[in-house]
């Protein structure tokens, strides 16, 4: 493995992104902070109303009907 010394510039660029990176956290905790009721209570109805997008794991995937035409073509 071969390991390299980062350039300034790229070293620059990860100190901004880390920089960044704080800031835009410090700005979620405020604004998360400053949320009202109203407005937490519609953010958790559009969360909870993804959940119709997740597949039930009942649903067959084909995986097992695939496995099953490889096994009758393997034999």
């Amino acid at each position: 493995m071969v390991v390299t010394l980062a350039s300034a510039a790229e070293r620059d660029l990860v100190r901004q992104w880390r920089s960044a990176a704080v800031a835009l956290e410090t700005v979620r905790q405020a604004e998360l902070r400053d949320l009202t009721d109203e407005e937490a209570l519609a953010a958790a109805d559009a969360l909870l109303s993804l959940v119709v997008l997740i597949p039930d794991d009942d649903r067959p995937t084909g995986l097992v009907e695939q496995q099953r035409l490889f096994a009758r073509a393997r034999g």
